[in-house]
């Protein structure tokens, strides 16, 4: 398994600075995030992507995926395919999806998710790389691994994959074992992040609201979740999404100990 780090926190960061932040935390790499305002984005990524992947790789970092804007799920949008041919360029295997999202038909959903996944697997088979959808809830289609697998299954799991959250997977009520085995063929990434569900009272009504928190100090079963990658023999990416609060002072110290923290989950027997 490969512990890479997520760098939608890190916006302001050059590459040569991510070098440097990867090599006082200790991590193994990134899934960068291919937005605007990011060093490579959509208007630059033809001629941004190949040289980072570069620059990082000199430096001993893997770059094992990259994550789309969130609006980036039709294969006709015209930032897909320059998108998929730089990951050819780079050799950067998996491109992370945006998000569809649930309106009111469930079953027509689904559908309108097919069929563009249709399109990302002819686009991927194209360019020899490999298009994930993320389990992100609240009101998301492929919620959790049961959702997801309505949108995934029938496809080649060389093309369209499974990326898995056990943070999301709580929110919606999904043991990380079972979901996990509901799309263990299309499994390719995993995300890390710790996650706390708190009641709350107004005015007589409670809600249920979800705080994202550093590693272990939230409901994530972590012993679990390594457990069964282990026993699944899991050798993709760990993407640590570091979306924990913390005054923005302390942010740093807060992601080394989170670094940690996972690493010292991925070493144990």
């Amino acid at each position: 398994m490969q512990l890479v780090v997520f760098a939608k926190k890190f916006r302001t960061m050059s590459i040569d600075d991510l070098v440097n932040l990867a090599h006082d935390c200790g991590f193994d790499g990134f899934d960068l995030c291919l937005r605007a305002g990011y060093p490579v984005n959509p208007d630059n990524v033809g001629v941004a992507l190949a040289p980072a992947v570069k620059t990082l790789r000199r430096a001993g970092l893997s770059v094992p995926m990259v994550s789309a804007e969130p609006d980036l799920t039709s294969p006709d949008h015209p930032t897909a395919e320059p998108v998929l041919a730089a990951m050819a360029q780079a050799g950067v295997p998996l491109l992370k999806l945006g998000y569809f999202r649930f309106q009111e038909d469930y079953w027509a959903e689904v559908e309108r998710v097919r069929a563009a996944l249709a399109g990302w697997q002819e686009l991927a088979r194209k360019y020899g790389v490999k298009v994930c959808y993320h389990t992100h809830s609240h009101r998301c289609m492929g919620l959790n691994c049961a959702a997801l697998a309505h949108l995934i299954r029938g496809f080649d799991p060389h093309y369209i994959g499974a990326y898995i959250d056990p943070g999301h997977m709580l929110i919606e009520g999904e043991e990380f074992a079972v979901g996990m085995a509901m799309v263990r063929e299309y499994l390719c990434a995993v995300a890390l992040k710790d996650v706390l569900l708190v009641r709350e009272e107004t005015n007589g009504h409670g809600k249920v609201d979800r705080r994202w928190v550093p590693a272990g100090e939230g409901m994530v079963d972590w012993t679990a979740v390594f457990a069964t990658l282990r026993r699944e023999r899991f050798a993709g990416p760990l993407s640590v999404h570091a979306e924990f609060r913390v005054p923005p002072e302390q942010f740093i110290d807060t992601f080394k100990r989170e670094i940690k923290f996972y690493h010292k989950l991925c070493d144990e027997e």
